[in-house]
């Protein structure tokens, strides 16, 4: 059996943690002229893929281009989106737009399969023009958002990259194992609102966890929640359970779950009450002495589901 050490740490807080896509033949003909002449305004031949993926980059705001195309008298395309932002009038030439499309154009693109963009990542996936889009939004191997609690931190990467960043720009705790026992001080139980996030990671079963501790309102009433996280996609997770519990004065909560996947926002999960709930008074309770001072032991364990 692996990663049996126990951790034993200590945080102290004092508010540092804060949010820390039938026309007549005449008129194809028309759309057709216009289409070549988008064409030969890029200066670029249809026949190599990556001049026809750039002749469906829309010009303002340089993303794919998806039906409705629009274009001017003069050829020049864009996006149904960017077409409302220029006030009608062709960026290119200052032409007024109408609403002309490029229905070659749109064709072009409809006999289009290309890779996912996440292909140096190790999706291997080739997809139709139009269904591209859909599932690089979904798709596995797209790169993590940084997990770093109540931040606007908009660092993006794979794991072993988000590791380190954590490491180093977070200043967050790395501890080694699947038993825990984390000490969490602070001076003014009042604060609430952002006032008491905690993130550590814990590296076990070759994978990485991240333990958060916040303060909210549920409704009215201040509570504490304490939850994982996975650092890896859902299904992944579904692989892992873990356990907290707080308590003293011979009184005990537990919590058994699975952890999220950092897909999912820590607010998220916060919000979906995903994790072991505290009640201040319960907090303050736990904590002992005159209750100025909120001092939780949380301790827990990680382990692999179906493991002996």
């Amino acid at each position: 059996m692996e990663d049996v050490g126990v951790v034993e740490c200590l945080t102290t807080c004092d508010g540092i943690y804060e949010g820390d896509c039938n026309h007549s033949r005449r008129r194809h003909h028309h759309h057709h002229h216009l289409f070549l002449a988008s064409a030969k305004s890029h200066n670029k031949a249809l026949s190599p893929a990556t001049s026809v993926h750039e002749l469906l980059q829309c010009p303002v705001c340089t993303n794919s281009m998806f039906p409705p195309i629009h274009q001017c008298l003069n050829g020049h395309t864009l996006c149904s989106i960017c077409k409302l932002r220029v006030n009608n009038r062709c960026p290119t030439c200052r032409e007024e737009l109408g609403d002309i499309r490029c229905l070659a154009l749109e064709k072009v693109a409809e006999s289009l399969e290309l890779p996912c963009k996440y292909c140096s990542l190790g999706c291997m996936e080739i997809f139709p023009y139009y269904n591209k889009l859909k599932h690089e939004a979904q798709c596995n191997f797209r790169p993590y958002n940084c997990p770093y609690p109540g931040s606007e931190c908009s660092v993006v990467g794979d794991i072993p990259f988000l590791v380190g960043h954590l490491r180093e720009d977070h200043k967050i705790d790395m501890h080694i194992g699947s038993t825990f026992n984390h000490l969490y001080v602070k001076s003014n139980p009042r604060e609430v609102d952002n006032a008491a996030r905690m993130l550590m990671v814990f590296n076990c079963y070759s994978q990485y966890f991240c333990l958060h501790f916040e303060a909210f309102l549920l409704g009215m009433a201040p509570v504490y929640i304490a939850f994982l996280r996975f650092m890896g996609d859902a299904v992944e997770a579904r692989k892992f359970g873990y356990r907290l519990e707080v308590g003293a004065n011979g009184r005990k909560l537990i919590w058994e779950g699975t952890p999220r996947s950092i897909r999912d926002s820590d607010q998220k999960v916060r919000d979906s009450h995903d994790g072991l709930i505290i009640q201040r008074k319960m907090a303050l309770f736990f904590s002992g002495g005159d209750r100025k001072q909120l001092k939780l032991r949380v301790a827990g364990r990680i382990w692999k589901e179906n493991s002996t």
